[in-house]
C-alpha cells in the first residue's frame, strides 16, 4: 500500500480485504511493476515484453511495425549545468510529449537514462518519416519550466527500423537496426531522424537461421 501511495495511485475500490479490493491491489501492483517511476512510461521490462509480442504479430500477419529509439541530445550538459533535479524535469517533459503524440495502440517506454523507445504497430512505411518528425519537432518546441524565471528546451535524435515481415526475428536484432539509425542521426549532427530507407525486404543470415531452423538454404544462381 505504501508503494501505491508513493506512486500517486488512488484508493482501491471495495472494502479492504474483499475480492474486488484484492483484485484491484494485484492489478495496481502489476501496473506499477511495468512502469518507470520517474517518467510514468513503460519500463525496460515491459518494453521488451511488448517488443516480443509485436515481433510475433508481424511474423503471423505481415503487417508493418516501426520501432523508434530516441536519445536526448547532450543530456549530460543539462545535468552538469543545472543539476539532476532539472535533468529529471527534462526526462518527465520528454515522456509527457511522447505520450501526447502517440496513438492508444502505440507503446512509448523509457529504456535507459535519457533513452526512450516507441513501438508503433501497423505503421505504414509511407508515414514513418512524418511520425518520427512529429515527435522530434514536438519535443524541440516544448518549453520546459525549470524555475519561475527560467526555462530551457532540448532536442532528441531518433533512429527507426521496421520489423522484417513474415519472419520471427528477435528483439535484439530489431533494436540493433534501430540503434544503427540512431547512431547515424547523432553522427550527422543530432536533432534529426534517421530511418531505414525501406522496410527490410531481405533478412540477415541470423534471421534466415531463425526462419529455417538452422538449415539456411544456399543461394543458387543456376
Amino acid at each position: 500500500m505504501q508503494l501505491l501511495q508513493q506512486s500517486g495511485h488512488g484508493e482501491l475500490r471495495g472494502a479492504p480485504g474483499s475480492v474486488a479490493w484484492l483484485q484491484g491491489l494485484i492489478d495496481a501492483l502489476c501496473d506499477l511493476s511495468s512502469r518507470d517511476a520517474l517518467s510514468g512510461l513503460a519500463n525496460r521490462r515491459a518494453f521488451e515484453a511488448a517488443l516480443l509480442r509485436e515481433i510475433d504479430r508481424v511474423a503471423r500477419s505481415g503487417e508493418p511495425a516501426l520501432l523508434l529509439i530516441l536519445d536526448i541530445d547532450h543530456f549530460k550538459r543539462v545535468n552538469d549545468s543545472y543539476g539532476h533535479r532539472v535533468g529529471d524535469l527534462v526526462i518527465t517533459a520528454v515522456a509527457e510529449t511522447l505520450q501526447e503524440c502517440v496513438r492508444p495502440m502505440d507503446l512509448p517506454a523509457r529504456i535507459g537514462g535519457e533513452e526512450f523507445a516507441v513501438i508503433l504497430p501497423n505503421c505504414a512505411p509511407a508515414f514513418a518519416s512524418t511520425v518520427a518528425e512529429r515527435l522530434r519537432t514536438r519535443i524541440e518546441n516544448r518549453i520546459i519550466e525549470i524555475s519561475p524565471s527560467q526555462a530551457l528546451g532540448v532536442t532528441v535524435s531518433i533512429g527507426g527500423a521496421f520489423a522484417p515481415q513474415w519472419v520471427r526475428s528477435t528483439a535484439s536484432l530489431w533494436i540493433e537496426r534501430a540503434d544503427l539509425q540512431l547512431y547515424r542521426a547523432k553522427s550527422e549532427g543530432r536533432n534529426r531522424t534517421c530511418l531505414e530507407p525501406t522496410p527490410v525486404s531481405t533478412v540477415s543470415a541470423e534471421e534466415k537461421g531463425l526462419l529455417f531452423g538452422g538449415a539456411v538454404p544456399e543461394d543458387n544462381d543456376a
